[in-house]
Parts: C-alpha cells; sequence; structure tokens
C-alpha cells in the first residue's frame, strides 16, 4: 500500500491566506488565525510603546534596539509572526531589504489567547530556542501576567512572572522600569 505523499506548506500558500487573518508556516504546516482581538491589541501596542522610546530612540533608556509589531520571521522552514521582535543593533546594524527577516531577533514577545497560546507555547517555544532568540515574554492579558523566559543552551529558562500592575525591570530590558498597568484594557 502507498503512503500518501506529505506536503509541505509554501510562502505561496502563505500568500494566499485572506488579510484579516495572522499565517504562519510552522513545522511544514500553514497555521492560520484571526488578527488579535482588542485586550490582546492593547497588550501589544502598549508594550511596544513602553519599549521603543528607551530602547529603539534612546529616550530614557540606553537605546541601541530595534523593535517591531508582527514582523515576519523566516527561520528555517518556518515563517513566523510574533506580536512584537526586537533586535540589538549591533547585531543587525541596518534594515534588510525583504518584507521579513532571516535574523533571528535577540527578544521576542507573544501575546497569549485562547486561539494562539497552545501553538504559542508547544510549537513556536521551541522553534525560537533553536534558533538562538535570547529571550521570550508571553504575555496573557485576561491572566494580567507576564513571563520572562531566557534561553540557555536551547531550553527556556523561567527567569521571572510578573502579574497585574506589578512593576517590571527584566531582561533583555531591564534598564528600565515598565509598570504592567499600562498593559491591560480596563
Amino acid at each position: 500500500m502507498n503512503e500518501p505523499a506529505i506536503s509541505f506548506a509554501t510562502y505561496e500558500d502563505l500568500l494566499q491566506v485572506p488579510g484579516h487573518r495572522v499565517a504562519e508556516i510552522i513545522n511544514g504546516a500553514l497555521v492560520t488565525h484571526p488578527r488579535p482581538a482588542p485586550r490582546h491589541a492593547q497588550a501589544s501596542s502598549s508594550l511596544g510603546d513602553e519599549l521603543v522610546s528607551p530602547f529603539g530612540k534612546g529616550r530614557g533608556g540606553p537605546g541601541g534596539w530595534w523593535i517591531f509589531d508582527e514582523p515576519e520571521l523566516h527561520l528555517g522552514s518556518h515563517v513566523l509572526v510574533p506580536d512584537l521582535g526586537g533586535w540589538r543593533r549591533e547585531r543587525m546594524p541596518r534594515l534588510p531589504d525583504t518584507a521579513w527577516f532571516e535574523l533571528p531577533p535577540d527578544w521576542v514577545c507573544e501575546v497569549l489567547s485562547p486561539s494562539t497560546a497552545r501553538v504559542d507555547r508547544v510549537e513556536k517555544l521551541p522553534i525560537y530556542a533553536a534558533n538562538g532568540v535570547a529571550h521570550v515574554w508571553l504575555i496573557d492579558p485576561e491572566l494580567r501576567t507576564l513571563e520572562a523566559y531566557e534561553n540557555r543552551d536551547g531550553h527556556w529558562l523561567l527567569l521571572a512572572a510578573f502579574e497585574n500592575d506589578n512593576p517590571v525591570a527584566v531582561a533583555p530590558f531591564d534598564a528600565v522600569t515598565i509598570d504592567l498597568g499600562v498593559l491591560w484594557a480596563d
């Protein structure tokens, strides 16, 4: 008996996905989910706002970073779209000319939602670790939590977990303190 040939998603498949959905290729499969809901978008946008001035522009912080909303990452055969991604400018002095990034970021943030939490944790975290992403933050706007992880030899080590309106100063952005309360939609 012949086994059916396994087909892997292509970038052309990804381009056919309607614009109102986020599309990724994870372990050869095309994975789509809806654009972020308001609480998710609030957390992501507010965190980006808190980080860009001190780290992207050097206002009230050390500068030295590129920070982007929903960067498209081409990591080997995977195409991932984290909610936020950041690169140290010493590693990426210039932006690529493509619409995506092939250099793995130094930091990614995934904002968890019921439709993405399993994929973010179980499928994407190992890919980030294998590709040398140094730090991952997971934010859950429903639970009002932030978990900060560091990549240690391809494995994630939980550095700290924060909740509610606590002040946060954690790697790689520990040069400033962020009030978590600004992330939550009330």
